[in-house]
């Protein structure tokens, strides 16, 4: 599978010494990256970045900016998106290495999920943003009016309130049904 986004850098010409890098999405790769996350629109990814080899692998860090539109999870409205996301990760031979079992229990870090494993010489720099926008949407975007919308659907009498503050606040107190028993 060719990604939407590609753009490769090679290991063995990145050193100690940090590399500028840059990544704008063309208008193409901005249509298949919106339909492969199912958005409705994606104006531009651009992504500036520092790459600079050390003793863990491969370390990019810099921020990625994007701009589009989601459909409402209620209405299926346009909801419009500005993301500004900070980068960091790593690529890493250990990350391919198999080094334990794959019916292993291994427990992870919030550092250990940003390991990204390095394919022999190439490491792919578009792919790695796309992956980085794909889990910096909203899962479930929202219209400003939906929030009010769905409120309005649930409307209650005074009865029907009054019942369930009684039930609530019988709840609350965990000794309430003792005193009843009396």
């Amino acid at each position: 599978m060719t990604p939407e986004l590609s753009r490769i850098a090679r290991a063995s010409e990145i050193g100690i010494i940090p590399r500028r890098e840059v990544v704008i999405a063309t208008a193409d790769e901005c249509a298949a990256l919106a339909k492969r996350f199912d958005i409705l629109a994606l104006a531009d990814l651009a992504a500036n970045l520092s790459v600079v080899r050390d003793a863990a692998g491969i370390r990019v860090t810099g921020t990625l900016t994007a701009h589009g539109a989601q459909a409402c999870v209620f209405s299926s409205e346009p909801v419009a998106f500005a993301l500004a996301e900070e980068i960091d990760l790593r690529f890493s031979d250990a990350a391919t290495s198999g080094a334990t079992p794959a019916d292993a229990d291994i427990e992870l870090t919030g550092t250990d999920l940003d390991v990204l494993p390095l394919d022999g010489d190439a490491l792919d720099l578009g792919e790695a943003m796309a992956q980085s926008l794909g889990l910096a949407l909203d899962p479930y975007p929202r219209a400003p009016a939906d929030g009010r919308a769905a409120a309005a659907r649930f409307v209650i009498s005074e009865a029907d309130a009054a019942a369930m503050a009684a039930a609530d606040k019988a709840r609350a107190n965990p000794f309430a049904a003792l005193r009843r028993d009396r």
